[in-house]
């Protein structure tokens, strides 16, 4: 009788298959727990600055006139910490992902990452140059960035919601 070839064994492939989206899934895993965890330590260390800078009564930050910026940059350490935690989250949600395609994933994954950069750099970026009251235009970034923040946690609630 004739040995099969690798390649000609139908469960072979699919148990290829099952072998790689284990793969991807877990290397998305790592990435979303790296991106949580180093994010987290960025925004935690931006939290230290900020109460150094009203520990040494730093009046760019402090005087009534910078209020605005005050607000934004408190704002852009608590969306920061927060969205770190999200991908702390999402990573601990991809095993429960299972019929999720890579290409999916990798949509999510790019949603949640841009989300993360976008919202957080707009609140910041908002709160260096200031207008009155107003915050500049880098706060223009942050609604781009909350969209990309819904679409991805619509994208994982869907995900979770589909039958196996």
């Amino acid at each position: 009788m004739k040995s099969k070839q690798k390649g000609s064994d139908p469960a072979g492939l699919d148990r290829s298959s099952r072998d790689s989206s284990r793969s991807h899934a877990e290397a998305l895993t790592r990435k979303h727990l790296q991106w949580g965890w180093w994010g987290l330590l960025i925004f935690l260390s931006l939290g230290i600055v900020l109460e150094a800078l009203h520990g040494f009564k730093v009046g760019a930050y402090l005087n009534v006139g910078n209020e605005t910026r005050r607000l934004m940059w408190r704002l852009a350490h608590a969306h920061g910490t927060m969205l770190s935690l999200v991908h702390m989250a999402f990573a601990l949600t991809i095993p429960h992902l299972d019929k999720l395609a890579d290409k999916q994933g990798r949509q999510l994954s790019r949603c949640m990452m841009g989300a993360s950069i976008l919202m957080p750099a707009g609140f910041f970026l908002g709160g260096v140059v200031t207008y009155g009251g107003d915050p500049g235009l880098g706060i223009f970034l942050l609604p781009i960035g909350a969209f990309l923040l819904f679409v991805g946690v619509y994208g994982i609630a869907s995900a979770l919601g589909k039958k196996g």
